[in-house]
């Protein structure tokens, strides 16, 4: 999906950061990009004439359409991707598709679908990765030369990848792949309820802070709220690792042990993450980043909301394989919780760890090695957490 945005004329904006809606103030400049208001938000480059163009690359398939201003004006439209047999490819049609309500996105301006990767991505100046994340090396080389160096991506992705030291982000991939900064956006975000515009919030890690201010005034609506912040490392590995958690989740649904028992699982998948993410980020974690939405807020609704939850606890009560639940259940979607789980299995192997996270380790071994999903309860019952 490609958004173009139409140079507007400038209107007065709050002042400094402070104004309605939380917009700079009059000729705010972030880096080279300059800021307008007018009927919807627009951004141009520097001094070229052009509108600025934001593309895109997958949607609604990975379980995270376009964010709502992202998404550009598509009245009674779905915009979004399905993963075929060699990848994803882009659709819009009115009225009718994949089972996402539909709706009216505020946005940007003119809104074109384009199914030609390469052509979608040609000299935007934003780029917006929303794909599963086994598809993010092809995607990456496809496009790579495409798109300015200076040009600005974030990543919606929730997965990681295996690297010869172990952990991979999806981010890091981008960035050496592509050569420009990533920012990543997660948080409690149900794609079909914010495709209702139904109130959420969501967190945007960049390394660059300028450029997740950015990507927040582009993508911030009064019922889609976002928190930036500069621990993106973690943000990232938070979308990640709650999918496992929310695959136990589902187990104990489908086992049928009650709300304490999913507390449990909860809280004790939230400790894994923490630890995780203190042995394998490069930079400092903080605490508090756990704290927004993209820690427990997030965790939470996807326990209790998710698609890997809904299909895990299918898994529990009716024998099927992953494969044969997504097929029957998802609508051509993809899951990203179990695999996941063996990526991340695969490196606490490698590391000599997997005996310290006890519920990560039983999910990928429900999944793949055939245990039994009563496993899942053992794993709890003697977590380390209690010793």
């Amino acid at each position: 999906m490609r958004t173009t945005c139409p140079d507007v004329p400038r209107a007065g904006w709050g002042g400094a950061g402070a104004g309605p809606g939380g917009r700079p103030g009059p000729g705010v400049r972030s880096g080279s990009w300059e800021w307008r208001s007018g009927s919807s938000p627009a951004v141009s480059c520097g001094p070229r004439s052009r509108a600025g163009v934001a593309a895109t690359i997958g949607g609604e398939a990975n379980g995270a359409g376009p964010p709502p201003a992202a998404a550009g004006k598509a009245e009674q439209a779905e915009v979004g991707s399905r993963p075929g047999k060699h990848g994803p490819g882009g659709y819009i049609r009115p009225g009718h598709g994949s089972g996402a309500p539909e709706s009216v996105h505020r946005g940007l301006g003119e809104l074109v679908a384009i199914s030609n990767l390469s052509e979608a991505v040609q000299d935007a100046d934003l780029l917006v990765f929303v794909i599963p994340h086994q598809f993010i090396h092809r995607i990456c080389d496809e496009i790579t030369g495409r798109v300015p160096k200076k040009a600005l991506g974030i990543t919606l992705i929730k997965g990681i990848d295996e690297g010869p030291e172990g952990l991979k982000l999806i981010s890091d991939i981008i960035r050496e792949k592509m050569g420009i900064d990533i920012s990543v956006l997660m948080g409690a975000n149900i794609a079909n309820e914010v495709a209702a515009e139904k109130f959420c919030e969501t967190t945007i890690g960049s390394k660059v802070m300028e450029n997740g201010l950015l990507f927040k005034e582009l993508l911030q609506t009064p019922n889609f709220r976002i928190t930036v912040v500069d621990d993106a490392d973690t943000v990232e590995l938070c979308g990640a690792l709650k999918n496992i958690v929310a695959v136990g989740a589902g187990f104990c649904d489908g086992l049928r042990c009650g709300d304490n028992t999913k507390a449990a699982v909860i809280r004790l998948g939230l400790m894994e993450m923490i630890a995780f993410a203190r042995i394998f980020c490069k930079g400092q974690v903080s605490t508090a980043t756990f704290l927004e939405s993209c820690g427990v807020a997030d965790l939470i609704t996807t326990c209790y909301g998710g698609r890997n939850r809904r299909v895990a606890e299918a898994f529990a009560r009716t024998g099927k394989t992953i494969e044969e639940l997504e097929k029957e259940m998802l609508n051509g979607q993809k899951l990203q919780g179990p695999q996941t789980s063996a990526e991340v299995y695969r490196i606490l192997k490698q590391k000599g760890l997997v005996d310290k996270f006890p519920l990560f380790t039983a999910v990928y071994q429900i999944c793949y090695e055939s245990r039994p999903v009563q496993e899942m309860l053992s794993c709890l019952q003697s977590h380390p957490e209690h010793t």
